[in-house]
This record gives structure tokens, sequence and C-alpha cells, in this order.
């Protein structure tokens, strides 16, 4: 992976894991000094500024804060924010602020799918983002990101306790991705130049069902589980009886799952592409590679 461009480059949301496994890629190959960290907490970057980035406060939430943080760079990795309440008011903050900073491209980390009218919650942020940034005159790039391998964990060792995956999935299929494997595709991005107006697919290299999850899921463990398919409204119940709470927040969190699980069903992320691979020289990590070390043993 050579770094093609030479002029400052940006990522946001630094103190976060796949701004800072980004960061720790960008450093391996493109010049300390020439990378800029913008962060609400600094000091949670600290370990990067020991190593020559630049380090810069700058908050979604307090607009005023972000054209001095993006001030004089070329090209920005846009980070999306975790605040699904403030996202498109804080993300179109943030895409103004680049532009009128001068910032001439941004590679903005979306999710498979993100096009109307994919039901997952996050998707319409995902789409108001890429509208925004479309529209603001600089050049882009969209990594439309899968679901994270990383997150199979607990599902995976849920199942391998219970015997079961309950799931809302149909028979959807989801090429879930290594967040490293991202990381890496965003840096790469971000150095090398030439993705301008490009969207690309970042997914893992298998797609699964619920039921090859679960037969993955039982040769780990070294038991038998079984893909138990319900309906949105029971899986909403279950997880909400499962948590021991019956207020809004876990009625909330159970919707917000059980929306990714609807756009499985109707196919939004059954995306399986090459692209990490083509883009980094390296295979994609399997979702096996990724959860395999991660898990315990099942109960005897």
């Amino acid at each position: 992976m050579a770094a093609n461009t030479s002029g400052i480059l940006l990522i946001t949301g630094a103190s976060g894991q796949l701004a800072r496994r980004a960061a720790a890629h960008a450093l391996e190959k493109y010049r300390p000094g020439r990378l800029v960290l913008v962060t609400r907490k600094p000091e949670a970057a600290a370990e990067f500024a020991a190593r020559g980035a630049e380090v810069r406060f700058g908050d979604f939430a307090d607009p005023a804060s972000l054209r001095s943080a993006f001030a004089g760079a070329e090209r920005m990795l846009l980070i999306s924010n975790t605040d699904l309440a403030k996202r498109n008011e804080q993300h179109g903050a943030a895409v103004e602020a680049a532009a009128t900073a001068g910032v001439r491209h941004v590679i903005y980390t979306s999710i498979v799918g993100a096009d109307p009218p994919n039901p997952a919650v996050v998707a319409p942020g995902h789409y108001f983002t890429e509208q925004a940034i479309r529209r603001s005159g600089m050049t882009w790039t969209f990594l439309r990101n899968s679901l994270y391998a990383d997150y199979q964990v607990p599902e995976a060792q849920k199942a391998i306790t219970s015997g079961k995956i309950v799931h809302n999935r149909g028979t959807g299929r989801v090429a879930y991705v290594a967040r490293d494997d991202c990381a890496e595709v965003a840096a790469t991005v971000l150095m090398e130049g030439g993705h301008e107006n490009v969207t690309y697919d970042v997914t893992g290299p298998q797609a699964f069902t619920a039921p090859e999850l679960a037969a993955l899921y039982g040769e780990l463990g070294g038991v038998k589980i079984e893909a138990v398919d319900v309906d949105d409204e029971a899986f909403v119940k279950g997880i909400v009886a499962a948590s021991g709470s019956g207020d809004d927040h876990a009625r909330y969190g159970a919707q917000l799952v059980a929306s990714f699980g609807r756009a499985i069903r109707e196919g939004y992320l059954a995306s399986c592409t090459d692209v990490v691979a083509r883009l980094t020289g390296k295979p994609a990590r399997t979702l096996r590679a990724v959860i395999e070390p991660r898990l315990k043993p099942a109960p005897r």
C-alpha cells in the first residue's frame, strides 16, 4: 500500500475504535506530521500524538469547533458518529465545515444498502450524509461497510450456551466484515487518492444465513445449535424480556436490533465483495477468524 497523496490527511472521531484503527494503519505508511486526528477527547489520542500525528479538538456537537479543526486538510476521513438522534444535524455541520475549510475530498463510512427504503434504523442517517456530501462540491468516496464480524461474538457465545439462535432475518444473508479490515480500507483510500466519486461495499468474504451461522457457531463450540426464525414483534419481545427491563430504552434497543434483522431479511445487506482484498492487497478476514479466538468453551 503506497501513499500517493502528499497533503494533510485528517481523520475525525479519533478516540473511537474504527478511527483509532484507521489512524494506526495510516501511521504505518504516511508521514506522521501530515496526519491530523480530530476528537472531542484529545487526551484519548495521546499515543498518536507521541508518534508525531497532530491531534486537534473538534466536536460534532459544537460546529464552531470544526472549521479550525479541519483547517488545512486536503482529504478527510469522516467517521460516522453514534448519536442517531443528532446524526443528521451533526454530520451536516461537519460536511459544511469541511467544505468551508477547503477540504477537497471526503471519505465517509456508511453502511451497505444505505439507499431508501432500507429499514435499518441507521440507514436514513447514512443516506442523508451521503447526499449532503454529494451536494457540497467536494469529491467523495463512500465506504459502505457491512455489519461487523466483531459484533457477532456475543451472539455466537450465547448460541453456544443456549443451543439456539433466535432471529428475524428470514433467509437473508450478511457478509460480516472485520472492523480492522474496514479501518485498513479507509486508511488506504485516505492515503492513495484516485477513488474520487466511487462507492465501495466493504464486506467479508462469505455471506451467511442464520442457519449457516448456527452451523458455524456449533462447530466452534462443539455443540448443536438450532436457528429459530420468528417475526419482528416476537423478536423484540424476546430481547426486552431477556434484558429484565421493560422500559423504553430496552424496547428502543430491541427495535434497533430488529430493524437490522428486517433489513437482512429483505436483502439490503446481502452484498459480498472483494473490496478488502482489492484495495488492501490482503484477504478479508473470515467470520471464523474473527470470532474463534474470542469464544469461551461451551459449559459441560
